[in-house]
């Protein structure tokens, strides 16, 4: 398993997603994650899941060590004491006296973005996280946050995969020593659809799914998130360390990107205006 130095610490490349699971299912299918070898686990207070993703973890009964949890504030509780609270909430549905990384969900321009980052270096100076980032930034808010964050964000979390170009993102990520987190890597499945990947598929005996995932994580400081509602799938998204693609097939799936390539529902991210 291929990880990460993110906010000085360790983060697998590879990590289970989790919106939007939720009760016996999501139990399931994490604690079936950990007992076949995954190693981090991806959650937010916005999923109303975090109670059965803490069950799955007790079910799995790994030490607390051995294993990557994520968790986010939805955009509504960035004001510094809520952020406190929205935290120390997520700590007590997971049954976990600390998270490895704790996230801004979305933006908010409406609470002063230094008051947010206070607070978050607040939680990791607590103990609460033993690291902190955003999701959802853009280039110039990563950089901003960045600067009023004194170089302490680790990861901003965003939709990426083969037909969404992230590259003005990662150019600023890497400026700020960040690392992506890829979630809908496999854009709802849609990578089963262009040739291109079920031909580099073919010539390493692989399947578009995990052409796709393979593309995302050799990729410099890029992990990625993928959800599964079946344990069945988890050693097949998990199987992309045992081969390598080239340039030419990195830039071909690369090439996949297009305007419109954005798959998350306009209707779910908070509007502003």
């Amino acid at each position: 398993m291929k990880h990460l130095i993110v906010g000085g610490i360790e983060m697998p490349a590879l990590g289970l997603g989790t919106w939007p699971l939720s009760g016996e299912i999501c139990r399931d299918v994490v604690r079936a994650a950990l007992e076949s070898g995954w190693t981090h686990v991806d959650t937010a207070a916005m999923y109303d899941n975090e109670k059965d993703v803490g069950a799955g973890l007790r079910a799995a009964g790994q030490p607390r060590d051995s294993y990557f949890l994520t968790t986010k504030v939805w955009h509504d509780s960035l004001d510094p004491e809520k952020m406190l609270k929205s935290c120390e909430h997520s700590l007590d549905r997971l049954g976990l006296d600390h998270l490895d990384l704790f996230l801004i969900h979305w933006p908010n321009p409406r609470v002063p973005m230094k008051e947010q980052m206070e607070a978050l270096t607040e939680l990791r100076e607590r103990g609460w996280t033993r690291a902190i980032g955003v999701s959802n930034f853009t280039a110039a808010m990563v950089r901003e946050a960045q600067d009023l964050a004194g170089g302490r964000l680790a990861v901003n979390q965003v939709e990426y995969h083969p037909f969404l170009s992230q590259e003005t993102v990662r150019g600023a990520l890497e400026n700020a020593g960040m690392a992506l987190t890829a979630y809908s890597p496999i854009a709802k499945g849609r990578v089963t659809e262009p040739q291109a990947l079920r031909d580099i598929g073919k010539r390493h005996g692989k399947s578009e799914v995990q052409v796709a995932l393979r593309w995302l994580v050799q990729q410099d400081n890029v992990a990625a998130i993928p959800k599964t509602a079946n344990p069945g799938r988890l050693a097949e998204n998990a199987a992309i360390f045992d081969f390598e693609l080239t340039d030419d097939e990195m830039a071909t799936i690369g090439g996949l990107a297009r305007p419109d390539g954005r798959g998350i529902d306009p209707d779910f991210a908070p509007d502003w205006d």
